[in-house]
């Protein structure tokens, strides 16, 4: 039996999972939950939008290929958000379509099916520069 070792490596970090497949959604959402996120599922850009309104994520991690609006315009609505109602949020795609030509709108990529530790470890780093935040040039001459 494989055992993943994800314990506490989202601790305090809540995800917002978009995806229409309950069965790929639910699972995602264990184990994520087991590497310690907080995490709110839902199956459809409306239903995320409105997960938006009660409480802005940490991180979206959408499917690209969603019913009636696609992962994109779910993106596109988010990104036109205050950052304080959300809209800098860590951003991964999701797709069975291998490389996302427009991944670009997304902080990053992954195909499906996922590996839980390749997405757990994107995540974290994702934040860990986010945080990090920009370098600008004087950040980099130092203080003279």
């Amino acid at each position: 039996m494989v055992t993943l070792s994800l314990s506490a490596e989202l601790d305090g970090i809540h995800v917002l999972l978009v995806d229409d497949e309950v069965l790929s959604r639910d699972m995602l959402a264990v184990f994520l939950g087991d590497a310690g996120a907080q995490v709110t599922v839902a199956g459809s850009a409306a239903e995320a939008l409105g997960a938006f309104e009660r409480t802005p994520p940490d991180v979206l991690v959408s499917d690209i290929g969603l019913p009636l609006e696609d992962g994109y315009s779910l993106l596109r609505s988010v990104r036109s958000r205050e950052a304080s109602c959300g809209g800098n949020v860590v951003a991964v795609s999701m797709s069975g379509y291998g490389r996302d030509p427009q991944q670009v709108r997304f902080d990053g990529h992954l195909t499906k099916p996922i590996a839980v530790p390749a997405l757990v470890t994107m995540l974290r780093r994702l934040l860990r520069d986010r945080a990090a935040g920009p370098v600008t040039p004087n950040d980099e001459e130092g203080s003279k």
